[in-house]
């Protein structure tokens, strides 16, 4: 009897932690491969989702071209991104976003506002990133 329900128990474990590891999504995966360091496959994650106007993913791939984190460190890409996710209301990128702009020339922003723009009309589809 004891060995039936240390054997059920360790089924139950088994399909609460198989649930749990179903739950994650893209956005999580992306932040645990974020947090380790392993910036290609997160902005693999994060840019469809930042595509699709999750705030949070763009404001993380703004942070990512500011830094060089997995990509060419570019302040006109970052501004981009940054960019929206503030229009979107996110906290995050609206410091981010004038932090980076304090950096750029004038003609950097106008080219990442025309940038900007250009990829908003397409729905990112003609983007160059």
């Amino acid at each position: 009897m004891k060995k039936q329900m240390i054997v059920g128990g360790l089924i139950a474990a088994a399909q609460i932690l198989g649930i749990a590891g179903a739950v994650a999504g893209p956005w999580e995966d992306g932040m645990a491969s974020y947090n380790r360091g392993d910036y290609v496959p997160a902005i693999r994650l994060f840019r469809p989702l930042a595509q699709q106007g999750n705030a949070k993913a763009q404001s993380v791939l703004g942070v990512m071209y500011r830094r060089g984190e997995g990509v060419a460190r570019s302040s006109v890409r970052a501004f981009i991104w940054l960019s929206r996710a503030a229009a979107r209301g996110d906290a995050r990128a609206k410091v981010e976003l004038r932090d980076v702009s304090q950096t750029m020339t004038p003609e950097e922003l106008s080219q990442a506002r025309e940038m900007a723009q250009a990829c908003e009309v397409s729905n990112y589809r003609n983007c160059e990133y």
